[in-house]
């Protein structure tokens, strides 16, 4: 590959990473499934533990099927609310825009952990060890799927709430058991683009950089 090639694909990649917005609000037009097909299949090729691929989508189309996750987590959600110190009026408007994430959206992803295919060891460390790496493999996934989408012409928003109540939303989408639910993405096109963070430049971003003269002789 040449040079000039390399750097139009890096160009072209690079366009792609930058363009993804964390996205909140969203029509309600229909999305191609196909296109959140390649996105799962985007996601199958992160890296894994042993290539295990520990994770599974739950993908929820219906809108029965959103309401009904919005109804078990908007209970669990108030009272823990509440028990924050949060006012009944802050409380109402929160449940309402996170509701609003789940059903105004055509399509809502659930990324689940799965150690079915984890290794087993005999000591707690290294077992320990062996479900952080899966999940630190679900983030790379999750990328991979954001990312195609973005490709796709789609938008996405990453939210956590399924990591303080997993068994809740296993339980309410009917899912097997061995699935963990730790996030869910909204999907569908923005209605208004988010707000843009600051990013810290590169150079701020490196801890240490050893080049090879830095090494000592042994």
């Amino acid at each position: 590959m040449t040079i000039p090639e390399t750097a139009t694909r890096f160009a072209e990649l690079m366009a792609v990473i930058r363009g993804r917005r964390s996205v909140r609000a969203f029509l309600p037009d229909p999305v191609p499934t196909d296109a959140i097909r390649r996105a799962i299949d985007a996601a199958g090729w992160a890296p894994s533990p042993h290539g295990t691929q520990p994770w599974r989508f739950a993908v929820l189309e219906s809108r029965a099927s959103r309401e009904k996750l919005a109804d078990a987590m908007s209970t669990t959600w108030r009272a823990q609310l509440a028990l924050d110190g949060q006012d009944e009026a802050i409380i109402a408007r929160r449940l309402a825009n996170s509701r609003d994430r789940l059903l105004t959206p055509p399509v809502v992803a659930i990324l689940c952990l799965y150690l079915g295919n984890a290794h087993d060891y005999p000591d707690a460390d290294r077992q320990a060890s062996e479900e952080l790496m899966a999940v630190q493999s679900l983030g790379a996934a999750a990328q991979n799927f954001l990312l195609a989408l973005e490709a796709e012409g789609l938008n996405a928003g990453w939210m956590c709430a399924p990591l303080f109540v997993p068994e809740l939303v296993r339980t309410t989408l009917g899912l097997p058991e061995g699935l963990i639910p730790h996030a869910m993405f909204p999907i569908g096109r923005m209605a208004s683009p988010p707000k843009v963070r600051p990013r810290i430049a590169p150079e701020d971003l490196v801890a240490a950089w050893f080049a090879d003269e830095d090494i000592p002789n042994p």
